[in-house]
């Protein structure tokens, strides 16, 4: 993590210009593309997050609003599992997939 820090801190101290590249789809992805968007938003924000601390997220299913994913390690023990589920995966997948109504964790 200092090493990350130093590297941030040194590009934006000399002006370093960051190249945008074009958002490219993930084929590994399959489904809808509700189910896509919904898989890739997992992938991007919550995966890292979750692995993080210790643990792992998997999705499963996609229907009718209702988002099923699998958590694994350190997550599926852990009592604010929960909360973590509903207040934040839950809340960003609202609001970035709106046809998402729900986010439930099935048991492994």
């Amino acid at each position: 993590m200092p090493i990350l820090k130093e590297f941030v801190k040194g590009a934006v101290e000399s002006e370093l210009k960051v190249k945008v590249e074009e958002h490219i789809e993930n084929t590994d992805f399959e489904g809808t593309d509700t189910e896509i968007k919904i898989q890739q938003i997992l992938n991007d924000y919550v995966r890292p997050a979750v692995e993080q601390d210790g643990g792992a997220i998997t999705y499963k299913s996609y229907e009718e609003g209702k988002v099923t994913v699998e958590l694994r390690g350190s997550c599926s023990g852990c009592p604010s599992s929960t909360v973590t589920l509903k207040a934040g995966i839950e809340n960003l997948l609202k609001r970035m997939v709106p046809e998402v109504t729900e986010v439930v964790s099935e048991a492994m």
